[in-house]
């Protein structure tokens, strides 16, 4: 008899409760061909609807390229640009990827570059991105003006994109902190809105490489020096010793919360692209990268749900399933603050044409901390909230 009972309760433990089951069927009768995975911290699938369809995760991916560089790099790692000073005083920069060489970060270099090599005049500028292939293409970054679509690049500024306000002819810098320089004003007379707005530098590599040299030099007017020369493009000559080395103030961690938050696909890129730059050794490839990166997908039986073609989510040719990532996301939950969200949610979301996606982390009243994956394949967005509330207020 007592054999029977605890087979009994055993079978009744093991049946969804009213409240799960309650949710499934919200679940479904919100989205019912929406892919929806939620799994506990133990692994149990809670909710699985339509799970084991790969799926274009967008933006998503993103969460796979931070996981990824954390793993390679760590949480502390900065990158550098390197600066190099010869006998007559023509300076050379080499860029080393940097993702966020924006205007704040220029103004701190500049004033240290001009501490370490003096306030004589400069006799000219050369950019060295040999860093990068100068043919480097990222799968899904199309040639338009778009902020989405700028060129990945070994020395860019401001994210290789121009920020301005035009009105008739005249250009202004749509940012205090950002000099206007002839080639900002000559690229957003051509191709900037009117009024304020954002291009990318996404036609020729020389054109954002251009802007990059002018706006450093014009911050080390800023910051006291001067250049009567002009800027050109070159390689740092054998046997000359860096006169500075800038070390982004911002830590990897730092860059991938903004990542993270902010969604951006110049970061996410530069960002992938060096972890094979220093795993395998530079010029840095998207072939390197991708290889890194199945080899450590691969150690945790992961190459087989998680394909991608670059790091950012803008192509469609990545591809996910919902168990893949609920496994990554477990790897990942060290490093979950650096999600959006808050009050008991961390989340990515991904958007393109036909596909909202969402995943991530949230506290629910009956099963704690689960992990949770989202795709439609639609242009409503609002929807993966309303499952994502379903989910936190039926477990």
């Amino acid at each position: 008899m007592w054999s029977h009972l605890i087979a009994l309760v055993c079978t009744l433990l093991l049946l969804p409760g009213p409240a799960l089951a309650d949710a499934k069927e919200k679940i479904a009768a919100l989205a019912p061909s929406a892919l929806v995975l939620v799994v506990d911290e133990k692994g149990n699938e809670l909710v699985a609807q339509n799970a084991d369809r790969p799926f274009v995760p967008a933006s998503v991916a993103k969460i796979v390229t931070a996981w990824l560089a954390l793993e390679v790099l760590g949480g502390d790692y900065r990158f550098q640009t390197r600066f190099y000073l010869d006998g007559a005083r023509k300076l050379y920069v080499r860029g080393g990827g940097d993702p966020y060489l924006i205007s704040e970060e220029l103004a701190r270099l500049a004033s240290k570059l001009v501490a370490a090599i003096g306030k004589e005049p400069l006799t000219g500028i050369v950019l060295d991105a040999s860093y990068y292939p100068s043919d480097l293409r990222i799968p899904g970054i199309e040639d338009t003006d778009e902020a989405y679509d700028a060129l990945n690049s070994a020395l860019a500024v401001n994210f290789n994109t121009i920020h301005a306000v035009r009105k008739g002819r005249t250009v202004r810098s749509a940012e205090p902190q950002t000099p206007i320089t002839p080639l900002a004003i000559s690229q957003f007379r051509a191709r900037g809105p009117k009024g304020r707005g954002r291009i990318s530098l996404a036609q020729d590599p020389a054109v954002g490489l251009q802007y990059a040299g002018e706006l450093i030099a014009a911050f080390i007017a800023r910051a006291g020096g001067r250049l009567e020369g002009g800027i050109s493009t070159g390689t740092v000559p054998d046997g000359l010793d860096p006169v500075h080395v800038h070390r982004q103030s911002r830590s990897l961690a730092a860059i991938l919360n903004g990542l993270l938050v902010g969604s951006n696909n110049y970061i996410a890129n530069q960002v992938l692209l060096e972890i094979g730059g220093v795993r395998l050794g530079g010029p840095v490839s998207l072939e390197k990268s991708l290889k890194v990166a199945n080899e450590l997908l691969a150690k945790h039986d992961l190459a087989d749900s998680i394909r991608l073609e670059e790091g950012s989510g803008i192509s469609r040719g990545n591809r996910l399933t919902a168990r893949g990532l609920v496994r990554l996301l477990h790897l990942f939950e060290p490093h979950a603050d650096l999600l959006g969200g808050g009050r008991g949610v961390r989340y990515k979301t991904g958007t393109f044409s036909g596909v909202r996606t969402l995943a991530g982390y949230a506290e629910t009243s009956g099963h704690g901390r689960v992990r949770f994956v989202i795709a439609l394949e639609s242009n409503d967005g609002a929807l993966r909230f309303r499952l994502l509330k379903a989910i936190r207020s039926g477990l």
